[in-house]
């Protein structure tokens, strides 16, 4: 089955944040991406709410409750108790825990799982308590599989965004994706599901679909946004889902 569309949702609060307008609005950009097909949403909920803003989250968990049932909503952080709070408040299907710099414009680097256990083990275990699916962000790096699992994750989220960053390079791009590949077959052989999200596009993700056929989700933002400039997010939408193979 090709992986599913989690339509990013950041880069639209961006632009909201900039004028310090409510428009364009984080939820109606949310409903036309759901209406469009995407199978769900993703917000970073970063400490500073230079996106995403904290009460934007009830919106987009009451849209979807509503109106769209069988999405999925994706909230993106890193684990401060406050954001633990927000996501056990707000109730996502799914939460993905990055390591993210503040002063990042997104997350840039995985966990490192093996030194970082015994503080990734009892915030899995907290969430998994409260019953969300819990993912991991991750470099492409097999040897760090069999230690995400360790944690009690359910799935890791590949970051694709060297990928993306090769976008004019065929050599080093297959590179990359022989790097995703590998790193998703450790991910499978661990026992864990596998995401993929940054820097992805109309134009990457088939090569990536392709390279991981078992792949779960893909989350993208900017690459969606920018292009729902000139299609439209309806349009866009499409666009991604036949990219992923749908």
């Amino acid at each position: 089955m090709p992986a599913k569309l989690s339509v990013n949702l950041d880069a639209v609060a961006m632009l909201r944040n900039r004028g310090d307008m409510p428009w364009p609005s984080v939820a109606e950009f949310g409903r036309m991406a759901l209406a469009a097909g995407a199978h769900g949403l993703t917000v970073h909920a970063r400490p500073d709410q230079r996106h995403t803003r904290f009460g934007d989250l009830p919106e987009l968990r009451a849209l979807t409750d509503d109106e769209f049932p069988a999405a999925q909503f994706n909230v993106e952080g890193y684990p401060t108790e406050e954001f633990l709070r927000l996501v056990e408040e707000n109730q996502p299907n799914q939460v993905t825990l990055a390591p993210d710099d503040a002063a990042e414009p997104a997350a840039g680097r995985g966990w490192d799982f093996a030194g970082q256990a015994s503080f990734l083990t009892p915030i899995v275990r907290r969430l998994r308590r409260g019953g969300f699916r819990v993912s991991l962000f991750s470099d492409a790096d097999p040897a760090g599989m069999a230690a995400a699992r360790g944690t009690g994750a359910d799935r890791v989220e590949l970051d694709t965004g060297p990928y993306g960053a090769a976008h004019s390079d065929p050599a080093r791009s297959e590179k990359e994706l022989d790097r995703l590949q590998r790193a998703a077959e450790a991910a499978f052989a661990a026992g864990l599901a596998v995401n993929a999200g940054h820097g992805l596009t109309v134009a990457n993700l088939p090569g990536l679909a392709k390279r991981i056929p078992r792949l779960e989700e893909v989350s993208i933002g900017h690459g969606l946004t920018a292009d729902a400039l000139e299609y439209g997010m309806a349009g866009t939408v499409g666009r991604f889902l036949r990219a992923c193979g749908r």
